[in-house]
């Protein structure tokens, strides 16, 4: 695939559709991390491609090329570093930004779909034919579906190779190969040695990360630098609801279900990296626990480039800079989202997790876990369809809102993914009952990871932007980031209230 060339000066975004030659060399001379994802660097004089902060030896312009994806650089014949594990950097916060076809499509091919319902149901979930939809990846990000889940599946093979000790033969099929032969094939292409070679060579290094339990993997989760860590503990801890969830110490534990089975995870936000635990009831779950985890904690977000727009606004810009790297919590679970959200309609942080808890007690599905305070998944949407009326307590309406919500997710007739258009997402929670505004904003906002979604309805989020004295009439100057300022105002209210609190 050529690279296109275009004026402007260096930023910390690189759309993949028009990759600049001059900005990319520029970015893997410097071996600037913040790149890292959003590109991929092929040499063509060794055959490999590595992410752009690669220590090796910048290669000569003459000798280089830039790809949008890991999949395009396979597909052209390269293989990946065993360096610098290029599949292993933090995800393109392109994918996130855009809401075109090929962004929504990598959502959806990060989760696992090709792998559970195949490139036809891919297309399907995205409103088009295969045929359109494997013409517009591969023009726009050098491969097609299929080659973009075979790289996903070779990164998932990596991590049980090197993590655990299963059998190669188990590994073949949890990673989403159809057959023994094509997982060996597809490990030497990518990576240019065999399976067992692969095995040996992760035996030879030490790590702080290796396999702590059988069925469990400990993996450190990049993300790019700075990530605030206090707002998204405060997040997690205060919407933690029993059974379902805890936070322990200065982890997060909580019970997930993931398309075969389910998982039981802690994760623990370290300076460098997210440490994440995943007890996996099925091995085949691993890559689609890694994605919901990366969503749920933003971990693909470049937060330089946010931080850096929104400090333009000088009313804005004492809150950025008292929480660099601020991060806008995505979900897990998508019915959970809805449900809970709902159930929270015009009642506080606490009182929401107090009603959630009741609900996963008596409907949800228990769980073997060795975690205290996480004994049950949260229920099925048709479960609470059928028994939610009997469980659910607070006003009669609301009850038959969220009982109708979830027959409409259990019946199909609503569909909540990742892949979705956030118009059109929007648009369909609207028509729910009572749902209004502030819920199909935070919806979408959540399970989309959308950057720009202005919570101006919120009443915190009023409070904040009222005491830095901001209007919320006029917020296109915070394009594509509003999702951010409602967290940085959100947040500003929600610390002087503590302050307030803790005053003599």
């Amino acid at each position: 695939m050529d690279v296109h060339r275009h004026s402007g000066g260096m930023t910390a975004t690189i759309r993949t559709a028009a990759l600049d030659f001059e900005r990319c060399y520029r970015a893997a001379s410097a071996r600037d991390a913040r790149f890292d994802g959003q590109f991929v660097t092929a040499v063509r004089t060794t055959g490999i491609y590595c992410r752009p902060s690669c220590p090796a030896i910048t290669p000569k312009p003459g000798n280089v090329s830039f790809l949008p994806t890991a999949a395009a650089a396979q597909r052209a014949g390269y293989r990946a570093c065993r360096r610098c594990l290029p599949d292993a950097a933090p995800g393109s916060p392109e994918w996130n930004v855009r809401s075109d076809l090929s962004a929504r499509a990598m959502r959806l091919i990060a989760d696992g779909t090709v792998d559970r319902v195949g490139v036809a149901g891919l297309a399907a979930a995205l409103g088009y034919s295969s045929r359109q939809l494997t013409r517009t990846l591969t023009e726009e990000l050098g491969a097609g579906p299929l080659a973009l889940a075979r790289s996903h599946r070779a990164q998932t093979a990596r991590l049980l190779i090197q993590r655990t000790d299963m059998p190669l033969s188990d590994i073949a099929f949890a990673a989403g190969f159809s057959s023994i032969r094509q997982f060996n094939d597809t490990v030497r292409e990518v990576f240019a040695v065999t399976p067992t070679r692969l095995r040996e060579e992760a035996a030879k290094r030490t790590s702080a990360d290796a396999a702590v339990a059988a069925g469990t993997i400990t993996l450190s989760l990049p993300f790019r630098e700075p990530l605030d860590r206090s707002w998204l503990e405060w997040f997690l801890r205060s919407h933690a609801a029993g059974g379902l969830e805890a936070w322990s110490g200065d982890g997060y534990v909580r019970a997930m279900r993931l398309p075969n089975r389910h998982a039981v995870v802690r994760i623990t936000l370290e300076p460098k990296h997210v440490r994440a635990q995943i007890a996996l009831a099925d091995m085949r779950d691993l890559a689609p626990a890694v994605a919901k985890l990366r969503h749920l904690l933003d971990l693909d977000a470049d937060p330089r480039a946010v931080d850096d727009a929104l400090m333009r606004d000088e009313l804005l810009a004492p809150a950025v800079a008292d929480t660099p790297g601020i991060r806008v919590p995505g979900n897990l679970d998508s019915t959970e989202l809805l449900i809970r959200t709902m159930m929270g309609q015009q009642v506080s942080v606490a009182a929401a997790a107090t009603h959630t808890t009741r609900l996963v007690a008596a409907l949800g599905e228990p769980v073997t876990s060795d975690a205290p305070g996480v004994t049950h998944l949260f229920p099925t949407a048709e479960s609470i369809a059928e028994h939610g009326a009997t469980v659910l307590t607070g006003p009669a309406r609301r009850i038959g809102s969220i009982v109708s919500a979830a027959g409409a997710l259990a019946d199909g007739s609503l569909a909540l993914h990742a892949g979705r258009e956030a118009a059109e997402l929007r648009a369909d929670l609207l028509a729910l009952d009572h749902v209004g505004p502030w819920t199909a904003d935070y919806v979408t906002m959540r399970i989309l990871a959308d950057p720009d979604v202005l919570l101006g309805t919120d009443l915190v989020v009023r409070q904040g932007a009222e005491q830095l004295g901001i209007s919320l009439h006029d917020s296109a100057h915070w394009a594509p980031w509003r999702s951010y300022v409602s967290m940085h105002l959100w947040r500003t209210a929600l610390t002087r209230r503590s302050a307030r609190r803790l005053a003599p």
